[in-house]
């Protein structure tokens, strides 16, 4: 059986650099924007170079490159950011998709889009391909990954979200490599891209939209039956979103993708008896919190 379990090089401390300290992304930015730039700051962070030497490749003063890369004021056109990507060494293909998905995201029009993109587009997002571990471990887990999605989000929304987490792991892939698991690394990845879009009741990710395609209710044939199970399983979701995130995923991926223990394991990049626990405990907590239904018959 394959496995992705590459630590990669040790990674040491960043390369020192004169000037200022570049400061972190303003609490402001969106997820869609995150998902490009925090990858992007980790490739210049690591790369040893300046601000004042970046500036002259990226045709940008300093104070204002500093700022893109803290999240600073408007949202940057592609033009400057396939500069950026040029000298920073950055694959243009998966870039190019999250920069795009965030510009919609904070308003542009695609107009807009195409327009900061003339010049710069065949070159930049031409799809070259990932490396070949990425592309080996997306063989194994995109079911699996489509599945969980699609708990959470429906449609376009699934499928972007997936699209979307690959393309963040292929800008991360050295940070991946480095990490005790990249089947790990990836699901954060994942996780983090579907919480992002999914929608939100207390501050806890809503799963009702999933009640509809159970299992259960594709057996039960009575429409009695139907909305009796569909109020089950609706009061069962609330219940499992409120679950810590392991506990929540070991949960969504048994019950509600029918996915068996061991490849939930493979899934999560952990231990089969992690997964166990997290399914023991997660089982406590929903028997304490989601009541009995109600027992016919007269009461004593």
């Amino acid at each position: 059986m394959t496995t992705f379990n590459a630590p990669g090089p040790a990674s040491g401390p960043a390369p020192a650099r004169p000037g200022r300290k570049l400061g972190p992304i303003v609490p402001s930015v969106g997820s869609s924007h995150r998902a490009w730039l925090e990858p992007t700051r980790e490739r210049y962070l690591s790369s040893g170079r300046t601000l004042n030497d970046l500036s002259f490749h990226v045709l940008l003063a300093k104070s204002k490159l500093s700022e893109l890369l803290r999240g600073i004021g408007h949202y940057p056109r592609w033009e400057v950011i396939h500069r950026l990507a040029v000298a920073l060494d950055i694959p243009g293909w998966p870039l190019y998709r999250l920069w795009k998905q965030a510009a919609l995201d904070a308003g542009k029009s695609r107009d807009w889009v195409d327009r900061s993109t003339e010049g710069t587009t065949t070159v930049a997002t031409a799809r070259s391909g990932p490396p070949l571990e990425h592309g080996a471990l997306r063989l194994t887990v995109e079911e699996g990954y489509l599945a969980y999605a699609g708990a959470f989000l429906t449609g376009d929304m699934r499928d972007g979200a997936v699209e979307d987490a690959f393309a963040i792991l292929w800008l991360s892939f050295d940070e991946a490599l480095a990490s005790p698991d990249i089947r790990r690394f990836a699901w954060d990845l994942l996780r983090a891209t579907v919480k992002a879009r999914a929608d939100y009741r207390d501050e806890r990710p809503v799963l009702g939209e999933a009640a509809f395609d159970t299992v259960a209710l594709r057996e039960e044939s009575s429409a009695e039956g139907q909305a009796a199970q569909l109020a089950e399983s609706l009061e069962l979701f609330a219940a499992i979103s409120r679950l810590p995130d392991a506990q929540l995923d070991v949960m969504v991926l048994r019950y509600m993708c029918g996915f068996p223990p061991e490849k939930v394991s493979g899934l999560l990049g952990v231990p089969l008896a992690a997964v166990r626990s997290a399914e023991r405990h997660a089982h406590r907590f929903l028997a304490e919190t989601i009541e009995p239904p109600a027992t016919e018959g007269p009461t004593p």
